[in-house]
């Protein structure tokens, strides 16, 4: 099950400070929703674990996170993998970054992309979308509010 996600939002930054913040995972990863965790094993590998809950199903995931795309300060774009009771799931970050005319600024271009695999997708069925949405936004909500 594919379930992608997408937006926009401006901040009072500059491009070079918000790639900074999103390209280092001990600025940003606490703030991921239900977060547990953090290992860093490079400047672009990192594992996060964050606690599960679906349904009846409950648990924590361990993510291993790769910064796949780097070109600072346009693009940051994470690709990872991970596992948690009931299935496995592959995901997809991406961050492109452009500087706002005049007030020295940034507009965030986000999008992404989770596909869950496993017994999971068929016992948690059409709460996966939704939660996901929701948890989604918390954590933009959240990059907002740090980038502020």
């Amino acid at each position: 099950m594919a379930i992608k996600f997408a937006g926009n939002f401006e901040v009072k930054r500059t491009p070079e400070e918000v790639y900074d913040f999103l390209s280092d995972p001990s600025k940003f990863a606490a703030l991921l929703p239900d977060f547990q965790g953090l290992s860093v094993q490079d400047s672009t590998h990192f594992t996060v674990k964050v606690n599960v809950g679906i349904s009846y199903i409950k648990g924590t995931a361990e993510v291993k996170m790769e910064l796949a795309e780097a070109d600072r300060p346009k693009r940051a774009q994470y690709k990872g993998k991970g596992s948690m009771a009931g299935g496995h799931v592959a995901l997809m970050a991406a961050f492109d970054l452009s500087p706002l005319d005049g007030d020295g600024g940034t507009k965030v271009a986000w999008k992404g992309e989770a596909e869950i695999f496993g017994r999971l997708t068929s016992l948690a069925g059409g709460l996966l979308e939704p939660l996901g949405k929701k948890q989604v936004q918390k954590l933009i909500d959240g990059l907002q509010a740090a980038l502020r």
